[in-house]
């Protein structure tokens, strides 16, 4: 019988934890099968020639990306990186350190690739292939959520993250990927959304809302899907349709959208923001859900498409959208391509389209949780810092008390909820205890010294990892909140006068 999951102790801030080599060794989440893996593309199970072909795919991915060879090639074992990841410092296990985790691939790197490696061997750390390492491949990179913290702190700026994308897409080029990302990008090839919500139901659960917001507000809110012709096109996670509390943004969404006058809809055809090609690391997936979205665009004739609470989301959307899917020239050019939802609400507050009353957020002392893909790869509006700002300027307007976390854990040094990067999924759960950690440690801090109530955050998978973590360090899930939650609860609906 499996163990139940604990959580460790907090510390006051994180700290280096003692080294417990192998804690986290037998973890291992659950291995795609073919019914996963041939749809995308991939091997059914592992080929039996899988080292000729993990080589392969290796030295195609180093061909085609140069940054690739050079973090392979650069590191110096300073050790800058070693206690900055959360997942190290929640488990102690040495190779979640990002430098052991690139070593897992450098060591291959180092045998097959480059000439002193062939001729050396293990003199200088070159490693051949064996399943054992294959099976250390397979649980470490998908220990890691691709936060990209260790990289802030890298003096060459090694990318773990990227490394991390390789290694998952040469075990699925070979016939080992993980049921979680592979299956969830499949429900969006076949449906439209991560979660396998066909049409009709996601039609019955918009109906639900108009309903039950009238009852809540006295107004005519919609949540209109597949209108042509409408000025934007929203794309949202699909757990803002039902989850909590990713539900009550996307009533704040509507509500923004309302008060502003702005028509809008979303579309059945692409009713997801999210894109899980990245966290396997293979381009053709992101562009083929990226697609869908500029077809919804083009078959609504839509002015704009403006992007919900997501962190890979919005990564995927403002690093990749226009490369994957673009050019997007059909659509208004008065707006930035894509758009996301902060932006366009902080315009409406700061343009007095929008009117708060953060009175009815009075019960609440406010912190905010700065989504790592956000933080560390975007920016919300055409000023540097805009994703930090933005964020904190619509919550200020929306809740009378605010208060930061420690600047150590916030901004571009913000710690990973421990559930990003695809490791979202039951099977992980002590992994994702244990790192979530560092952001718990901190959060008691402002607890402790502030008397902050509640947590907002900006992205789903964030605000679905806390809302079942966080239980587990005694604190409620319902401390957790949207950024529109917020605005929802504030908003002053109707005239302007």
């Amino acid at each position: 019988m499996a163990l139940k999951p604990v959580a460790p102790a907090l510390d006051d801030l994180p700290t280096v934890p003692a080294l417990n080599p192998g804690v986290m060794g037998g973890l291992k989440s659950y291995v795609a099968v073919r019914a996963h893996q041939e749809p995308l593309g991939f091997p059914g199970e592992l080929v039996e020639n899988w080292e000729q072909a993990a080589v392969a795919k290796m030295g195609e991915l180093l061909g085609k990306y140069k940054s690739l060879r050079v973090y392979l090639d650069i590191c110096v074992k300073c050790g800058a990186c070693t206690d900055k990841c959360h997942y190290f410092l929640g488990t102690g296990d040495p190779k979640n350190m990002p430098v052991a985790r690139q070593d897992l691939m450098r060591d291959i790197y180092r045998y097959y690739f480059t000439p002193a490696g062939k001729a050396l061997g293990g003199l200088v750390g070159a490693k051949p292939w064996t399943r054992e390492r294959l099976d250390d491949w397979y649980n470490y990179f998908h220990q890691c959520s691709q936060c990209r913290r260790c990289s802030l702190f890298c003096p060459y700026g090694i990318d773990t993250a990227e490394i991390s994308m390789a290694a998952r897409e040469i075990m699925d080029s070979i016939g080992l990927g993980q049921k979680y990302c592979n299956e969830i990008i499949g429900k969006v090839h076949k449906i439209g959304n991560n979660l396998g919500l066909p049409e009709p139901a996601l039609i019955d659960t918009l109906e639900g809302l108009e309903e039950d917001v009238k009852d809540a507000t006295g107004h005519d809110i919609k949540f209109p899907l597949n209108v042509v012709g409408a000025d934007v096109l929203l794309v949202t996670p699909s757990a803002d349709f039902f989850a909590e509390p990713h539900v009550d943004g996307l009533i704040g969404y509507a509500k923004v959208f309302h008060q502003m006058g702005l028509s809008w809809t979303m579309s059945s055809y692409a009713s997801e923001a999210g894109n899980f090609g990245m966290f396997i690391g293979n381009y053709e997936q992101m562009k083929k859900i990226s697609m869908r979205i500029r077809q919804a665009a083009l078959d609504l004739k839509v002015k704009r498409i403006v992007f919900g609470e997501c962190g890979h989301a919005w990564r995927v959307a403002y690093a990749f959208l226009n490369t994957l899917a673009g050019p997007f020239d059909f659509l208004d050019p008065k707006y930035p391509v894509p758009q996301h939802i902060m932006e366009l609400t902080r315009g409406a507050i700061m343009s007095g389209a929008v009117r708060l009353d953060p009175s009815a957020n009075a019960d609440k002392i406010v912190t905010v949780h700065d989504s790592c893909n956000i933080a560390r790869a975007t920016r919300m509006g055409p000023e540097p810092g805009s994703q930090f700002f933005y964020p904190r300027d619509v919550l200020k307007a929306a809740c009378p008390k605010f208060v930061d976390m420690h600047p150590d854990t916030t901004h571009a040094r913000t710690f990973c909820c421990g559930g990003g990067g695809g490791l979202l999924t039951d099977e992980l759960i002590d992994l994702r205890i244990k790192g979530a950690k560092p952001r718990v440690e901190a959060l008691k801090q402002a607890v402790d010294q502030h008397g902050v109530t509640h947590m907002a955050a900006m992205c789903a998978i964030c605000k679905s990892q806390f809302t079942k973590v966080l239980p587990y360090y005694g604190y409620d899930m319902g401390m957790v909140q949207s950024v529109h939650q917020l605005v929802s609860n504030a908003i002053l609906l109707g005239g302007n006068s």
